[in-house]
């Protein structure tokens, strides 16, 4: 999994009744643009984010 500043992660549920959650990478900390990930996600609280087989990473909309 690769990503840069700005795309999207978009992490899909797992369970029934559960949201979805999706974030914007802040900063990248592994090399050549591999995990982890610092992601702000949309209700504002920051992590530090490996993602599973469950994550999407998206470009930013601009680029689409």
């Amino acid at each position: 999994m690769h990503a840069a500043v700005g795309d999207q992660l978009h992490i899909h549920s797992r369970s029934v009744g559960m949201t979805d959650q999706k974030g914007e990478i802040i900063e990248v900390r592994g090399i050549n643009g591999e995990p982890p990930y610092v992601v702000r996600f949309e209700d504002g609280h920051e992590g530090l984010i490996y993602p599973g087989p469950d994550c999407n990473i998206e470009p930013p909309k601009a680029h689409r």
